[in-house]
């Protein structure tokens, strides 16, 4: 076996050395390049299509980059004073805009739908609708929205979870109340989020999932604020 490995080896080192002698000669070197150029000038046109396709794409990229960036900053801009609306609980500005600074989160989030600034747009639109009682609108943009900002990501399970609840949509509101809890678990919101999800329970009937989740409350976040009415609820279906 030994001497079968040994003979392998010089056959390779041997075709190494052949292949470096090779290449060392000029002649085939030449050889080589008139090959290559003989090539070049017989597909001139196509070797020149794939050039200016691969430039280009790349300038494509590059533009692409640099419009989407400029947008999302105007889009900041028109944001800013609708959260300010938001915050201050003028809705219908907030959504539909004032006719000055901003042209609303409707708005934003269409005519900027490819920019973080108009994603964002659709998470405040959704929470919006929900404050004024449009359960259908307010399930169409947080659907809509996706962040890769967990808190907010996780704020957005629970308010669609919420608007569901308002439909009388219990096992849609379970199943987003469940995802806000399971999306990057924190002992400031979480607990907040499972209270929602038991009391779902408790209302779709499934006591024994409720008794699960007030206990887990307890158990897992016992600095919560959620901490007393968990005991409550837990102590009235045990």
């Amino acid at each position: 076996m030994a001497k079968k490995n040994k003979t392998a080896t010089k056959k390779s080192s041997g075709k190494k050395a052949e292949d470096t002698k090779l290449y060392e000669s000029p002649e085939v070197l030449q050889e080589q390049i008139n090959k290559t150029q003989e090539f070049a000038d017989k597909n001139k046109n196509l070797l020149a299509g794939v050039l200016t396709v691969a430039v280009l794409i790349i300038g494509g990229i590059f533009w692409y980059q640099w419009y989407v960036n400029k947008q999302d900053v105007t889009a900041q801009e028109q944001l800013f004073p609708a959260v300010f609306y938001f915050e201050k609980d003028s809705l219908v500005k907030a959504l539909d805009g004032d006719g000055n600074y901003t042209d609303g989160f409707v708005a934003i989030s269409e005519d900027y739908s490819m920019t973080d600034a108009g994603n964002l747009a659709k998470f405040y639109a959704g929470a919006s609708y929900l404050k004024l009682g449009e359960y259908d609108l307010a399930v169409q943009y947080l659907s809509d929205f996706s962040s890769d900002d967990y808190l907010v990501q996780a704020r957005a399970y629970c308010l669609l979870g919420d608007a569901y609840m308002e439909k009388d949509q219990v096992g849609e509101a379970i199943t987003q109340y469940k995802k806000a809890t399971e999306h990057y678990p924190n002992k400031e919101f979480t607990p907040v989020y499972l209270m929602k999800l038991a009391v779902a329970y408790e209302m779709s009937g499934d006591e024994a999932s409720a008794i699960m989740i007030y206990e887990k409350i307890i158990e897992e976040y016992p600095n919560a604020q959620e901490i007393n009415n968990a005991k409550k609820y837990l102590a009235k279906l045990q």
